[in-house]
């Protein structure tokens, strides 16, 4: 058994429960402190581990290794309690930059199934097949087309505030007939307020 075998598992029976401790009152939670103690003892006894090289980056063969002076176990002991304390510190942190955009993030509530585009398609051209003639020509010129007010009623040779009624009348009858809130934002029903530029 090597050195470092020796002083993790010495550390591990006889300071094993006070670093347990030691990390509990860190986290208020035994499981996560258990975990602490185990990855921090890992990162520690790692270096350990790892052959010393021989210069030139050469790595030796186990036998001609030479022997690897171990620090003390309080040493070592001192190691793990502060490698404890940074691993606690990281995942806080962690833990917090995610609360912090955690509300970006999409939940099952607000995700779109897989068919949820097609049947959105098909309900809004169903819906502009009930409109008037004049009224699905603006309403496609305006917002598929992204053409402006004026754009549109050079289109359609008719004046400004004839296009304005037909695109509130035709955002009323779609409102109605795809079941659009009154206070939800009309951007994401493929219509937008954008009826006076």
């Amino acid at each position: 058994m090597a050195d470092w075998e020796d002083e993790l598992a010495e550390l591990a029976r006889r300071r094993g429960r006070a670093l347990v401790g030691y990390a509990y009152v860190l986290c208020g939670e035994q499981r996560q402190a258990e975990d602490l103690v185990q990855d921090a003892l890992v990162k520690v006894f790692a270096r350990l581990r790892r052959p010393a090289r021989t210069g030139a980056g050469v790595y030796p063969l186990d036998g001609d290794a030479p022997a690897r002076r171990t620090p003390g176990s309080e040493t070592n002991e001192a190691y793990v309690r502060r490698a404890i304390l940074t691993l606690y510190l990281d995942e806080y942190r962690r833990r917090r930059r995610w609360r912090a955009v955690a509300h970006l993030a999409a939940d099952d509530e607000h995700v779109r199934g897989p068919a949820s585009g097609a049947t959105a398609r098909a309900d809004v051209a169903a819906a502009l097949g009930r409109l008037s003639p004049r009224q699905r020509a603006c309403v496609v010129l305006r917002y598929y087309d992204d053409l402006t007010v004026p754009q549109v009623a050079a289109e359609l040779d008719l004046a400004q505030g004839t296009v304005k009624r037909y695109l509130a009348d035709a955002a009323a009858t779609l409102r109605d007939l795809l079941a659009v809130p009154d206070d939800a934002p009309a951007t994401t029903h493929g219509t937008d307020r954008r009826a006076d530029r």
